[in-house]
């Protein structure tokens, strides 16, 4: 059973995320030929803060 992680900073609506579920299943259904019922897609909201990019922290 596939697992694909989505990690991105906070901000994103439930009808984002949902559509996002959705392409992202759907996306790698397609070029994997697996069922679109076993890929399991997670979401996780990381706050700017404890992001970090060329050293420095987002937030």
């Amino acid at each position: 059973m596939p697992l694909i992680q989505i990690s991105q900073t906070a901000g994103l609506s439930d009808a984002v995320k949902r559509e996002t579920i959705a392409a992202v299943t759907d996306a790698y259904a397609k070029a994997t030929g697996k069922d679109p019922d076993s890929v399991w897609v997670t979401i996780t909201e990381i706050p700017r803060s404890q992001w970090g990019v060329g050293g420095e922290p987002l937030g």
